[in-house]
Formats: C-alpha cells, sequence, structure tokens
C-alpha cells in the first residue's frame, strides 16, 4: 500500500515538493492533545490507515471535536463505528456525512476509489447478521476496497452459497460472519484459495451464549487459512481485509 510518507518520499524524487516541504511534512506532531482525547495523526503515515473514532461510550460534542481536529490535520475521510442515531444527527448537522443506521457507521467525506488488488467478499449466514456484515463491509469500502456483498447464503441452504462460487474463487479475501454454529466459516474455508476472515456473531438461541458458540466453533475450524475476530467485531474484519487485499512485494 502506498502510504502517506511513501507518497511524500515519490513526489520530492519526481520533483512535485521541494526537500524542506517534505521534511514539514514528515515532522508534523505524531498526535493531537485536545484535552478528552489524543488523536494518531501519524498513524496512516505508520500504517497507511488513518485512525477512526469509536462511537459508543463518546459524546457527540467529544466526537465533532476529534472530527474537526482531524480534518484540519488533512484526513479527508473519517470514519465513524457504533454511532448512534442521536449522536449521528448531531454530527450531522455540522459536517457532512453519510450515516449508516443498521451498521452504526458514520462517513465524513467521500469514500475512495478502490485500490486494493482484488475484490473483498462479505458473506453471512443469514438476514440477522447484516448490521455487523454491513459494519465489515462500509470499513473496507472508507479503505479503499472494492466489496462483493453475499448476504443470507448459510448452511442451512447450502445451494445459496454455491450459487456463488465464482465470486468465492475470485475473492482476494473472504469475511464469513455467522451466527448460531458459525459452521458458515469452515465451509467457505474449504472452497476459496484466499484467506478467509471469521466474524462470530451474538445471533442464535440460548445455548449460543450470545456468540461464544460461533466463536468456539470459528477457532476449532478444520479449514486451513480461516482465522478468527472477536464477537460482532466487523469493524475488525473489515479492516483485516483491507491490509490483507493491499499487501504489495516489498
Amino acid at each position: 500500500m502506498k502510504t502517506e510518507i511513501k507518497t511524500i518520499l515519490e513526489a520530492v524524487k519526481d520533483g512535485e515538493m521541494s526537500v524542506e516541504d517534505a521534511l514539514l511534512a514528515i515532522k508534523k506532531e505524531p498526535f493531537a492533545d485536545i484535552g478528552y482525547a489524543k488523536i494518531d495523526l501519524h498513524r496512516d503515515i505508520r500504517q497507511g490507515m488513518p485512525e477512526v473514532i469509536y462511537g459508543a461510550g463518546k459524546t457527540a460534542e467529544q466526537m465533532i471535536g476529534i472530527a474537526e481536529k482531524m480534518k484540519q490535520n488533512g484526513q479527508n475521510t473519517i470514519l465513524i463505528t457504533r454511532l448512534s442515531p442521536n449522536a449521528a444527527e448531531q454530527i450531522g448537522a455540522l459536517h457532512e456525512m453519510a450515516y449508516h443506521a443498521d451498521a452504526k457507521i458514520g462517513i465524513i467525506g467521500s469514500v475512495p476509489l478502490p485500490s486494493g488488488i482484488g475484490k473483498i467478499v462479505v458473506a453471512t449466514g443469514g438476514t440477522s447478521d447484516f448490521p455487523v456484515a454491513e459494519e465489515a463491509a462500509l470499513t473496507a469500502e472508507v479503505y479503499g476496497n472494492e466489496v462483493v456483498r453475499l448476504y443470507d447464503v448459510g448452511v442451512a441452504g447450502l445451494h445459496r452459497l454455491l450459487a456463488h462460487l465464482d465470486e468465492i474463487m475470485s475473492a482476494s479475501v473472504i469475511v464469513a460472519i455467522a451466527g448460531m454454529e458459525g459452521a458458515l466459516a469452515s465451509v467457505i474455508g474449504g472452497l476459496a484459495d484466499c484467506p478467509v476472515i471469521a466474524v462470530p456473531t451474538s445471533i442464535g438461541y440460548g445455548a449460543s451464549f450470545h456468540g461464544v458458540s460461533a466463536l468456539l466453533s470459528m477457532l476449532n475450524s478444520c479449514a486451513s487459512g480461516v482465522s478468527v475476530v472477536n464477537i460482532d467485531n466487523g469493524f475488525g474484519a473489515g479492516y483485516l481485509a483491507s491490509m490483507i487485499n493491499h499487501m504489495e512485494a516489498k
């Protein structure tokens, strides 16, 4: 992935930026302390992906202040996760933001064009997994990925999944999201030739233990190439999928 610092160095090489301007850009303070938050301004330089605002537990005023500081420091696209409708309304009054209520995702600014090496497939066992799936899909899109959504293709009707073998076999990474017994990840892991990121959800009856059953099933998958993130962690899965989809020969 072309990180900000690599872009700066290439601009100097091509004569599009002076050494002095490049040094100033690199020397900017690594974080901004605004009292209630220390905003990591160098994350994009270090990791190629800027900081995200985790909305749960923060007031709308706090998130507005954080977003303003990010924009002042050149962050054009800001992702806010676990954002409540009430806070979204307050933030939207001051910032141009697209709010996706089901996923509880707010996106300030424009979504960049896809820059990954391939496509990310986000698949769910059932429609009830939609909120977690959209959190993963929108996160991946914000980080510059083309996302293919395959929803409600769980093992209770395996033919629904098998009807999409072309999408599965052509993906560069797959996010498999399921509750109940979480079998979808193992099935996809046995079909695909790319990394599979399993996301257990808290969907299911009593013995699912709010996602623990799916989590343990996914951790015990006999399919190679399956990794697992935390229960309902669509953001973490989308973020990791983007990192994989932007890997380049070093």
